[in-house]
């Protein structure tokens, strides 16, 4: 066994996934009296068909199944894979996981999950209660003649030993499984165990990997390394369960001529015969004919004739192969009948008659041939005159031993069946079979019994009753009797009902149904006068339906036509569109009903563009005045100048207020025009970039300019003047734009000091400002006049002159005289307030102590009588509780009574 169909074998899982628990009730047997035994030849239900409960339109999905379902399988495909083979077992595990077990085919009732049931193992797998199976087979197998009782679905024969006395799960593991929500109805759980194929041929040796479930167990998916074809040449990796395969390659077996090869692509089982056409001659070697290989020794019709080894006689035998061999008549020969021996005497000498009687039995078996010894047969007919008497024995007649005496009288017993008399002539006791048909209705309740007349109860209906879709192309079969509980299969197939209104084409095609069609639930899109499209659902005619779903076809009568309804008018108008007002301004649209679109005057001014181009009407909404060659196409009301509410716009007679080209800040001198304003002649100002010098430009000259030309135009080509943002000194740049360049490379000489202003030396700006930021220090937080000091060290001089000050300082600070503090009180206005609280005592006054006694004796008061409420309600219930017991205890009395 391969380490994965070990490990998959070895692991396994109770608790899926829960079920909804069902109501355990108890199962009464079928009420039945003897079953009739199975037909001599039943007709074999093959384990993978589901035509006797499952549709014949479905197909068997596993991948979106119950988790009950995916539990049982998750083991077995974890070694299979996806791919794995289920179409049979998929069946009974969807009927299972969905609580629709199909009926017992015994009582018809539903088998719910918690009713001991019995299941076939030999074909069917059908599902039957425990009872009803019990009582069938105990039945069956005392009116059958031998001790076999039948499957009621598949007829499989079942010795009386394997009568059914306990409830098993499905691998027979478990006797009495629990009702358990988490695994499927009668199982107990475990992995199945079974094994997996019984035929010894096979070579599988493995279980089944499933938990146990009802149906047949799955192919084996073991892998087999080094499987062999039906030709033994080739060899492949391959399933346990298809392990025999073909190779589709040239079987070349030696057939059974030992001349030709098999021609036949690789096969099972043993080859066919040689099928290679040549000359062959026939055992005797007299003729020759063009034949099979496989059939190149045959006889031909010619008889031998050969001469025997005696020499007196010949050969009678036809065409055969070899010596004709020794004469038959040679040897030990006797008389006739045997009783007189002759040793030697010649094959062609005829043997003498002895001459006592011949002694040989004749063909009644009783008597003895009376003839003196004589050749040939004994005479067929004994003559012998005995007493004989009839078979039933009321008649006794002599009568010659080759005849039969039969009487006249009919045999009164009941037959088999129990319901008719045998009838027959001279009946032994040994009455046949009864030949009537037993014609009783079956349970079903649709069909009488239709095999011969037999004692119990009959067989269970054999038919299906077949529920199917309107159009018959998705159906399922269920025992008949059982089909006034079915509802109709959901058929995927389209509706083949087309549809009256004008969304043939578009409307989205509906499944097989009874009944009318679903209503078009499209929009009616037909056109209107006012050019738009009714939106409404559409109300278009509607097609005939098909006649509802009955089990049962009622009785014929006269069909009514049933014509189409017609459709219904489209409704007015009711588009809501956006009217605009007379001067169509923005944001002023009402919505209308398109039939009751009228324009109106809104409350704003006109707003339409004046000639000038530049203003816009100020006058009250009113109608324009539009020519004919300027009106819009989807304008909604068409105006001219023949609209008696049409009016001119006012006039324009403001100063220009366009804006220049190129733009600037001075307004044009002319009043509103079309054209293009004049260039701009005013000077503007401009300072250079140092600010040392102001330049006066002509507008239209300056704005003219680009960027680039403005900057050098501004610029007065003197020194820069401005003062460096990190040291003290000017920019000694030529009149630039933007930051001065000589930030950080100022070459000025500066004055450098120590802390005291003793010693003194001259640096470069530029190490002045690299000395600051060694030191950490900003240059721009030094102030001018300190500009450089404290940057050298302070020498030996330097240290007497600072001890000196130091000396006076102190001397200073002797002298000078200190004020004392005013103390003040820091006290927090919270402490404050609360010491004044307490110095001013509460007086409490002598109704307020009598009112809070009263209040805690009242409460008292409550309690107690709150307390004895309660003690008194318990012993209430007591009370109650006590009669009701000895109330039951007087009924279990009267009931034992009774019985």
């Amino acid at each position: 066994m391969p380490s994965s169909y070990a490990a998959a074998a070895a692991s396994s899982s109770r608790k899926p996934a829960p079920f909804t628990t069902a109501t355990a009730t108890t199962r009464k047997p079928a009420p039945l009296t003897a079953p009739a035994p199975p037909p001599p030849n039943p007709s074999h239900v093959s384990d993978s068909d589901p035509s006797s409960y499952s549709s014949s339109g479905e197909e068997t999905d596993l991948s979106a199944c119950d988790p009950a379902t995916a539990s049982v399988l998750s083991t077995y495909l974890s070694v299979a894979g996806n791919g794995a083979d289920l179409s049979k077992v998929g069946i009974f595990l969807n009927s299972a996981a969905r609580r629709r077990s199909p009926p017992c085919l015994i009582c018809l009732d539903p088998i719910r999950p918690s009713d001991p049931v019995w299941s076939c193992s030999a074909s069917c797998f059908a599902l039957l209660h425990l009872p009803c199976i019990q009582s069938w087979a105990h039945q069956s197998a005392s009116a059958a003649p031998s001790p076999t009782w039948g499957c009621p679905k598949c007829r499989v024969a079942y010795p009386k030993s394997q009568t059914p006395t306990s409830y098993h799960c499905f691998c027979s593991k478990t006797e009495d499984p629990p009702a358990d929500p988490w695994i499927l109805p009668h199982s107990c759980g475990d992995v199945c165990g079974r094994r997996l194929n019984s035929n010894p041929d096979s070579g599988c040796e493995h279980t089944c990997l499933l938990l146990c479930h009802p149906g047949p167990c799955p192919p084996c998916p073991a892998v087999v390394p080094n499987a062999r074809c039906f030709c033994g040449a080739h060899r492949e990796p391959r399933r346990c369960a298809h392990q025999r395969y073909s190779c589709k390659g040239k079987c070349n077996k030696r057939l059974s001529c030992e001349l030709h090869r098999c021609p036949v692509d690789c096969h099972d089982g043993p080859c066919p015969p040689c099928a290679v056409r040549g000359n062959h001659k026939c055992e005797c070697g007299e003729t020759m004919v063009e034949r099979l290989c496989s059939e190149r020794v045959f006889q031909c019709k010619r008889e031998c004739s050969g001469m025997l080894e005696c020499g007196k006689h010949r050969c009678e035998r036809g065409c055969h192969g070899g010596k004709c061999g020794e004469c038959p008549l040679r040897g030990q020969r006797t008389c006739p009948c045997g009783k007189k021996d002759y040793p030697r005497l010649e094959c062609d000498v005829e043997a003498a008659t002895c001459g006592s009687t011949c002694e040989k039995v004749l063909g009644c078996g009783r008597h003895k041939c009376p003839e003196r010894c004589h050749r040939g047969p004994c005479d067929v007919t004994c003559r012998l005159v005995i007493k004989k008497s009839c078979r039933c024995g009321v008649l006794k007649k002599e009568l010659p031993c080759h005849q039969d005496l039969t009487c006249e009288r009919k045999c009164q017993r009941l037959r088999a069946c129990g319901r008719h008399a045998c009838k027959r002539r001279c009946c032994v006791g040994d009455c046949p079979p009864c030949a009537e048909t037993c014609d009783r209705r079956l349970r079903c309740g649709n069909h009488k019994c239709l095999s011969p007349c037999h004692r119990g109860a009959c067989s269970p209906c054999p038919l299906m009753k077949t529920i199917s879709c309107f159009c018959g192309k998705t159906y399922f079969e269920v025992p008949c009797g059982t089909e006034k509980n079915q509802k109709p299969p959901k058929c995927s197939k389209r509706c083949n009902i087309d549809r009256l209104c004008r969304h043939k084409l578009d409307c989205r095609p509906h499944k097989c149904h009874y009944g009318a069609c679903p209503p078009c639930k499209l929009i009616c899109g037909e056109e209107l006068s006012c050019g738009h499209k009714c939106k409404e659902r559409c109300h278009g005619s509607i097609p005939p339906p098909n006649p509802e779903f009955t089990v049962k076809p009622m009785k014929k009568k006269m069909e009514k036509h049933i014509e189409c309804t017609p459709g219904t008018p489209c409704p007015p108008c009711q588009e809501v569109v956006l009217v605009p007002c007379f001067g169509e301004h923005l944001g002023q649209e009402r919505a209308i009903p398109c039939s009751k679109s009228r324009q109106f005057p809104c409350q704003n001014l006109c707003g339409n563009l004046l000639h000038c181009g530049n203003h816009y009407c100020t006058k009250d909404c009113h109608v324009l005045e539009i020519p004919s060659d300027q009106r819009k196409a989807d304008t909604i009301l068409s105006l001219s100048r023949n609209n008696t509410l049409a009016e001119p716009c006012e006039r324009c007679n403001l100063r220009c207020q366009r804006a220049r080209d190129p733009p600037c800040s001075h307004p044009c001198p002319l009043r509103c025009h079309l054209s293009d304003c004049l260039p701009c002649k005013v000077l503007v100002k401009k300072s250079c970039h140092c600010g040392a010098m102001t330049h006066a430009f002509e507008c239209v000259y300056y704005n003219n300019l680009n960027a680039k030309q403005q900057l050098k135009a501004r610029s007065c080509s003197g020194p820069c003047h401005r003062k460096l943002p990190n040291c003290p000194h000017l920019c000694s740049e030529i009149c630039h734009p933007g930051q001065c360049p000589s930030v950080d490379q100022c070459m000025k000489k500066v004055n450098v000091r120590c802390a005291c202003n003793t010693l003194k030396k001259e640096w470069v700006c530029q190490d002045v400002l690299k000395e600051y930021r060694r030191s950490g220090r900003d240059p721009k937080e030094v102030p001018k006049g300190q500009f450089g000091v404290g940057l050298l060290a302070c020498g030996g001089d330097c240290v007497k002159k600072v001890n000196v000050s130091a000396a006076e300082l102190h001397l200073r600070k002797v002298h000078e005289t200190k004020s004392p503090a005013a103390e003040v009180a820091n006290v927090p206005k919270r402490r404050k307030k609360r010491d004044r609280g307490a110095q001013e005592p509460v007086q409490v006054s002598m109704w307020q102590q009598i009112k809070w006694y009263l209040v805690v004796i009242i409460a008292l008061a409550g309690l107690v009588v709150l307390g004895l409420v309660i003690w008194k309600g318990v012993y209430q219930i007591s009370d109650w509780m006590n009669e009701m017991e000895e109330q039951k205890a007087r009924e279990r009395l009267l009931r034992a009574g009774r019985l």
